[in-house]
């Protein structure tokens, strides 16, 4: 077989690879979505959570049944971030209380992110994941401090929905390493991400059954476009802070056309908050590293 015609294979295997993912992809997020075992453990801990008028007693139960979250938020509850007055809690239920549900949700979400990140194939993405991220991390840094500073938006919600802009691109890459040609060529895999992240995010954030607001906020988050002045909507929150923290352009590392004028315009109307965006974010990867 000559050079060209193995070439020709590896070529046809990869797009066959493509293609198998996405339909795999469409047909789970039809059904029931399929994460590695510790993401259901979040799914369960997320309806316990959604439940009406739920005690702060049974809301801690649920929580200490995965001893890994109840480490995290005891840890954060502590942190600077959540108790300036040097307060320390040391049981669940009032550190619960102090962050309040979204701060717990966002919470399961990072250890479910953060895990990923160390699931068995991921090896092969590891600068993009890391990347991926780190961008998130800071996606929800700025989405907490817009939200608290320039509207009425609850931060909290703001830094989950910051949190989870990306769930897509981090399933799609999940998804990948299910399939040996795509492992082996993580730049194609960069190529699909960049096409079908931010569809799939809202069809895989739906099926989780995040609410609506959320889902409505991460979409179009990677389209440029002039910044909203004000800021009013979550939707907007989200998109400031998507672009502030270095869009989809920074870690897909892909040169594609940028408006320069807009984010420009953007960093200037925003430079005044910047210092407090950066110490939230490092404030965040210590929590949620």
């Amino acid at each position: 077989m000559t050079a060209l015609q193995d070439d020709n294979k590896t070529g046809d295997a990869l797009r066959a690879q493509r293609f198998e993912m996405l339909a795999d992809i469409a047909k789970e997020l039809a059904g029931e979505v399929v994460f590695p075992t510790y993401f259901d453990a979040v799914l369960r801990l997320r309806k316990a959570l959604q439940e009406q008028n739920q005690s702060l007693g049974r809301i801690a139960a649920a929580v200490a049944a995965e001893p890994l979250i109840s480490a995290k938020l005891l840890h954060l509850a502590n942190s600077v971030a959540f108790n300036p007055g040097g307060t320390e809690v040391l049981d669940l239920q009032a550190a619960i209380a102090r962050l309040g549900i979204n701060v717990v949700r966002s919470t399961a979400l990072s250890i479910v992110m953060t895990q990923l990140l160390r699931a068995k194939g991921m090896a092969a993405y590891s600068e993009l994941t890391h990347t991926l991220w780190d961008h998130s991390i800071n996606t929800a840094a700025a989405a907490r401090i817009i939200a608290r500073k320039l509207t009425r938006i609850n931060p909290e919600e703001a830094m989950l929905a910051g949190l989870i802009h990306d769930l897509g691109a981090f399933y799609m890459l999940y998804r990948a390493t299910q399939y040996e040609e795509l492992s082996h060529r993580p730049e194609s895999v960069k190529y699909l991400i960049i096409q079908w992240h931010e569809s799939i995010g809202v069809s895989l954030l739906n099926a989780l059954g995040l609410p609506e607001e959320i889902v409505k906020a991460t979409e179009d988050h990677d389209r440029l476009r002039p910044p909203p002045n004000p800021v009013r909507t979550l939707t907007d929150v989200i998109y400031v802070a998507n672009m502030l923290a270095g869009g989809h352009f920074e870690w897909t590392m892909q040169d594609l056309p940028m408006c320069s004028a807009d984010l420009e315009a953007l960093e200037t109307q925003f430079a005044e908050i910047r210092p407090e965006i950066e110490a939230e974010a490092s404030e965040m990867r210590t929590s949620f590293g």
